[in-house]
């Protein structure tokens, strides 16, 4: 049976309006029966104002006479003409204005790295457009020539988790488009070593020339000649 809208609201309703058994209001709540003492003794529903189930629907006062006659009975949800409420998925994933910014690059190391990927995936993975990723794939994104590809887990566009779970569903459907031995892709610079600059007084490490032994005889030579 579906659980109603609102459980503790309504039992509380229930406990105050009607002779019902603590076992028939757990039943139809879905709550436990000892939850149910504890409502109707004044422990846990505290600030929870009462739902009418009449009022909306879900239960008939026709239903509640028998039930308080027959206190082995059980109520049932009354069938409403109403259309259900429908699922929606999540739709495209929200990313922050301040990482707007790093998607094309996160998509250029998707694009690299898991070609098996769909474009609707990616637009999952990290909140895109198709359009947006077509024209990276073709190189005519306006800011082609200066992408890096960078993993989207690392700049927090997505999280590692979800990025596994798409790979495995793409791999199982795209078996031929998984690459191997992908090149390795270049530090960023912020992660870049650059030499140190020589600044004044610095001391030279390199070993300068040093005179051989046979200069300094030449030159005892010369000094006796002279």
């Amino acid at each position: 049976m579906a659980q109603p809208l609102m459980p503790k609201a309504t039992a509380v309703w229930l406990i105050d309006n009607t002779g019902l058994s603590f076992r028939q209001i757990a039943a139809f709540t879905e709550l436990h029966e000892l939850e149910i003492q504890a409502i109707a003794d004044g422990d846990v529903n505290q600030g929870i104002v009462g739902l009418d189930p009449v009022a909306n629907g879900q239960l008939t006062k026709d239903e509640i006479a028998r039930c308080e006659a027959d206190p082995r009975a059980l109520l049932k949800m009354a069938k409403s003409d109403l259309p259900r409420p429908r699922a929606h998925g999540k739709g495209a994933r929200y990313t922050p204005v301040s990482k707007r910014q790093d998607r094309p690059n996160a998509i250029a190391w998707l694009l690299k790295h898991h070609p098996e990927l769909s474009d609707a995936q990616i637009c999952k993975l990290i909140g895109t457009t198709k359009d947006t990723i077509g024209k990276i794939r073709d190189r005519t994104h306006w800011n082609s020539a200066n992408l890096t590809p960078r993993n989207p887990v690392t700049m927090g566009l997505c999280i590692e988790l979800d990025l596994e779970k798409q790979v495995v569903i793409a791999r199982s459907k795209n078996p031929e488009k998984v690459v191997k031995n992908v090149e390795p892709d270049p530090l960023p610079e912020e992660l870049q070593i650059n030499p140190e600059p020589d600044y004044p007084g610095k001391k030279d490490d390199r070993k300068k020339d040093e005179p051989k032994t046979s200069d300094y005889m030449e030159a005892a030579e010369n000094l006796f000649r002279s």
